[in-house]
């Protein structure tokens, strides 16, 4: 079905054609149907099949048509800020002959440009869930001015636990016969489903192929490799392949980061975006991508849904995704609308145990290809070790050749004498105690007592076994004096201190013998122990 034979708005077709769409995708035929008819929709489509421009042409049809709309807003909530980013500039696209404001809202980035557009008056609001929430609190965005809902990327918003704050806000919202609500996902999960039966005003569900999770279009292969020998594999990957725009996913941010890095000691123009990086650089980054003064991207899973990239001719699982969904959602960053695209997974010891999740989901055997000996490019990086700088806010990597020599980091300590412990550690509660307690010349002593080779640890004395005795109430008083006398420290042949008794009993005669013996030597009666006396009469 072509565009013009719907009964379009003729700005809203100028703008269509503008885009670049002529004939509609099955997904947007089906999505036509019912929303211009003002029903609820809960569509469920793989990425890469129209369904912005589905929801988006909607929503300009109906704000043109409809007179119970008229003075509402529109909704629509991505889960995350590239998606919400790269919806608003679609919107602004299709509805470039249209009188309509669109603005983004996300977190990352201050308020006040963003109170700015809110206060100015805008229709179509597209934002992330945390970032609405706030400025409904402020009471800077009224939720009962919605009048059409788009819920985009469901699955991914639930996955992320942004569940609580959908439901907030939708209960703040005008029930479900007085708006329009079109939910768009890439699988109808229960969750879905929960949330389209009760917020949604009986819903048409609208499945598009929903068997086929990867686009035809999408070649796959896959390189066995070891994780030593990944990046030479990479690097002659990237030769052979000669790509225009490709993206590289990891699995951690400190790999891409290293992978960027030492992409770019061997001579390719590349960036790398993460969850840590500022809001206002990942947009820059993805800017010159898209513009193709980067050739190439190296990202983490942040950038699987919602970056939208025109003409992407390869996509790089350097590392096989521990969630075999994310597998669809990565690849599916390359032969949209229609077009043809390349993906090449690397499956490494570490990462190889999720393969078969990969393909049990997408019922798809990927085909194995054989790295040659000549596929395998020198790595010019090899040697030069990067550590993840903590300190640099920026997240640059620090070359950490063996040859150089790190600088100890200086840290001011308030009344603390950095003298180490035996652990190695300044204890800083110790010595600010004692710098409180002694004077100067005090501290210097005892510097000089416990310094190496001054002090020496004393250890710990061997045990000795003393057989028990009893000792009668009456003779309590004094015993512990009595008994300490006994004993006299004397040197071992090693130098240690041990325990000897002054005083050696009798080694011959019987229990009650040596009780007698105790007795004329201390004065005290003893009163053998039980063991003592059945051991004796064994012997006999």
């Amino acid at each position: 079905m072509n565009f013009t034979e719907l009964n379009l708005d003729n700005n809203l077709l100028k703008g269509i054609k503008a885009a670049g769409f002529q004939e509609c995708t099955p997904v947007q035929e089906a999505t036509f149907i019912q929303t211009l008819n003002k029903k609820d929709v809960c569509v469920q489509s793989q990425t890469g099949t129209g369904k912005t421009a589905a929801f988006l042409i909607s929503v300009f049809q109906l704000l043109l048509t409809d007179e119970k709309l008229k003075g509402s807003k529109t909704l629509i909530i991505a889960p995350t800020r590239e998606l919400a980013v790269q919806i608003e500039k679609e919107a602004i696209l299709i509805g470039k002959y249209l009188n309509f404001k669109t603005g983004c809202f996300y977190g990352g980035v201050g308020y006040a440009e963003q109170e700015k557009m809110l206060s100015s008056g805008i229709d179509i609001i597209v934002g992330t869930p945390g970032r609405l929430i706030d400025f409904s609190e402020q009471e800077k965005l009224n939720f009962k001015d919605i009048g059409i809902l788009i819920i985009d990327e469901a699955d991914r918003l639930f996955d992320m636990g942004f569940l609580p704050d959908i439901t907030k806000m939708i209960n703040r919202m005008p029930p479900q016969g007085e708006r329009i609500t079109m939910l768009f996902s890439a699988t109808l999960s229960t969750k879905v489903r929960n949330i389209a039966w009760k917020y949604m005003n009986n819903p048409v569900e609208i499945e598009i192929a929903p068997e086929n999770l990867v686009v035809e279009n999408v070649t796959q292969e896959i390189y066995h490799v070891g994780k030593n020998e990944k990046f030479k594999l990479l690097l002659g990957i990237l030769n052979k392949e000669n790509p225009k725009t490709a993206i590289i996913f990891t699995n951690m941010k400190r790999t891409a980061e290293e992978v960027c890095k030492r992409l770019e000691h061997n001579g390719l123009k590349c960036h790398y975006i993460m969850g840590d990086l500022p809001q206002s650089k990942r947009l820059s980054v993805i800017e010159k991508v898209k513009s193709g003064k980067v050739q190439i991207l190296v990202a983490t899973e942040v950038a699987a849904r919602g970056l939208h990239i025109n003409d992407l001719e390869l996509v790089v699982n350097y590392d096989l995704p521990e969630d075999c969904e994310n597998y669809v959602h990565r690849i599916g960053r390359t032969a949209r609308a229609g077009k043809s695209g390349k993906a090449i997974s690397l499956a490494c010891e570490k990462y190889v145990y999720s393969l078969e999740a990969i393909e049990s989901l997408t019922k798809f055997k990927i085909p194995v290809s054989w790295a040659t000996d000549d596929l395998f490019i020198q790595d010019k990086s090899e040697g030069i070790y990067f550590s993840y700088d903590k300190a640099n806010k920026s997240h640059n990597l620090t070359d950490n050749r063996p040859h150089k020599s790190k600088q100890p980091v200086q840290r001011k300590r308030r009344n603390v004498i950095a003298e180490p412990s035996r652990g190695g550690k300044a204890q800083s509660k110790r010595y600010t105690r004692l710098n409180e307690k002694y004077s100067n010349s005090e501290r210097q002593s005892y510097r000089e007592k416990t310094s190496a080779g001054n002090f020496q640890r004393k250890p710990a004395a061997s045990k000795k076994v003393i057989p028990r005795i009893n000792v009668q109430p009456e003779q309590k008083q004094g015993f512990f004096k009595k008994i300490a006398s006994i004993f006299s420290f004397n040197k071992n042949t090693d130098g240690r201190k041990i325990k000897t008794a002054k005083i050696k009993p009798a080694k011959k005669g019987s229990v009650y013998e040596r009780m007698e013996y105790y007795k004329k030597k201390h004065g005290i009666t003893f009163v053998p122990a039980k063991e003592l006396l059945s051991k004796e009469n064994k012997d006999k």
